[in-house]
């Protein structure tokens, strides 16, 4: 199984040539850092209890913080919410299979850790916890940020062999096919966003894993 580390630009344009990672565009790195600094991330990454290159993992966070971040340009999102779900929705996760309970103790850690790592204004924090609690229910109805926040989790299903319904979608920009078949493809082969790449190399000789649920 081939792992890609990519760097993008910001620059480029959402489809492009897909033998090339380099040329499906997301933001920088320093638009990464940003919204969430080297703390942050370690901060999730040190208490995550699973492999850190698995399914569950910071590989895919990151490329759901890229790929909410790439739909909030047309949804109008609130982007620092869309980020900080990315890294909360799957953080408590105690294995990579059935684990209900999931979605609500990742809401709940972001809840917590609400004015050490981070800050939320109410309504902020409000969405982030509800975008959390229920990204694995397969809802489809909320307000437009959570909608992205779920999207952007779903547009990532490659990495278990399944690709994303655009029915089970709620934003016609995540219906794109454009849009689809860069994140799909980018799951698939697990691109590793740069960002985070560097929080996963002492587990660069674990294999990473397959199965599992989003």
């Amino acid at each position: 199984m081939k792992i890609y580390r990519c760097s993008f630009t910001a620059s480029t344009a959402w489809g492009g040539a897909m033998d090339d990672c380099r040329a499906d565009a997301t933001y920088s790195d320093a638009m990464h850092k940003s919204l969430l600094n080297d703390d942050f991330i370690y901060a999730i990454v040190s208490q995550f209890e699973l492999n850190t290159r698995g399914i569950h993992g910071p590989m895919h966070w990151g490329r759901v913080m890229e790929n909410g971040l790439r739909l909030a340009e047309e949804t109008g999102a609130d982007r620092k919410v869309v980020a900080l779900f990315a890294f909360f929705h799957d953080s408590r996760r105690i294995n990579d299979g059935h684990d209900p309970e999931h979605g609500l103790r990742g809401a709940d850690f972001a809840a917590v850790m609400r004015g050490t790592l981070f800050e939320l204004s109410d309504d902020a924090m409000h969405l982030l916890h509800y975008a959390c609690q229920y990204h694995s229910e397969g809802l489809l109805d909320a307000d437009i940020t959570v909608q992205t926040c779920w999207d952007a989790d779903r547009l990532d299903l490659g990495r278990v062999g399944v690709k994303p319904r655009p029915d089970r979608l709620c934003t016609e920009a995540a219906r794109q096919i454009e849009i689809r078949d860069w994140a799909n493809y980018r799951s698939e082969n697990f691109v590793v966003p740069d960002f985070v790449a560097s929080w996963i190399e002492h587990d660069r000789n674990t294999p990473v894993c397959g199965g599992g649920n989003a």
